[in-house]
C-alpha cells in the first residue's frame, strides 16, 4: 500500500515537472519572436536580430503587434515582394543597371523589417567583394541601391488570419561591373 502511493506521488510531481519544462518553452518560444524587446535584448545573435542602435532607418516608422516579427529565420521573400520578384527585378534593370555608370563588383546585403503597413526599415548593410570578404563598395551606389530598396512601394504587406505583421527580410545583390546580374533570395 504504501508503495503504491510513493509511486503515484512520483507520477505526479514527473507530470507537474513536465508541464513546467513545456511551459518554459513556450515562454522562451515567445520572448524570441519578440526581437526589439529594448530592456532586454537577450538575443542578439538569433538570424532576425537586426541591432537598433545601428540600423539605418529605424526612426521613420513604428513596428505593430508590440514589435512581433514573423519570418525570422528565413525571409518573407515569397509574400513580400509588391507584385512579384520579376516586377522587382524589372525595376531594379529599369532604375538602376539602366541609369548608372558604376564598375564596383561584388555582393550588397541588405538585412531588414517591414512593417504591418508595408514601410521598410530598420535597415543592416553588408558589402562584400566577389570573394565574399567584407570590402566597401562605392558609396554612391550603395546610397542608389538603398534608396530603390527602402523605397516601401516594394513591399506588400504580410498577413496571416487576415492580421498584419512586420516581417524580416533580407535582399542580397550581386553586382558585375557596376550591374546588378542577380538579387537573392
Amino acid at each position: 500500500m504504501k508503495l503504491k502511493t510513493v509511486l503515484y506521488i512520483t507520477g505526479i510531481i514527473f507530470i507537474i515537472l513536465i508541464t513546467s519544462l513545456i511551459v518554459y518553452i513556450i515562454y522562451t518560444q515567445n520572448k524570441i519572436t519578440n526581437a526589439f524587446d529594448t530592456e532586454n535584448r537577450p538575443y542578439k545573435h538569433y538570424i532576425g536580430y537586426i541591432d537598433q542602435d545601428k540600423a539605418l532607418l529605424n526612426d521613420k516608422y513604428e513596428l505593430c503587434n508590440k514589435g512581433r516579427l514573423v519570418h525570422t529565420y528565413s525571409s518573407a521573400s515569397l509574400d513580400a515582394y509588391a507584385g512579384s520578384k520579376k516586377h522587382f527585378r524589372d525595376a531594379v534593370n529599369t532604375t538602376f543597371n539602366n541609369k548608372t555608370n558604376y564598375t564596383d563588383s561584388g555582393y550588397l546585403n541588405f538585412r531588414f523589417l517591414v512593417n504591418c503597413e508595408g514601410n521598410a526599415g530598420w535597415f543592416e548593410i553588408i558589402e562584400m567583394n566577389l570573394d565574399l570578404k567584407e570590402t566597401p563598395l562605392n558609396k554612391n551606389m550603395v546610397d542608389d541601391l538603398f534608396k530603390f530598396t527602402s523605397n516601401s512601394k516594394h513591399w506588400d504587406i504580410v498577413s496571416y488570419n487576415e492580421k498584419p505583421y512586420n516581417y524580416y527580410m533580407y535582399i542580397s545583390y550581386r553586382i558585375e561591373n557596376g550591374k546588378v546580374t542577380e538579387i537573392i533570395p
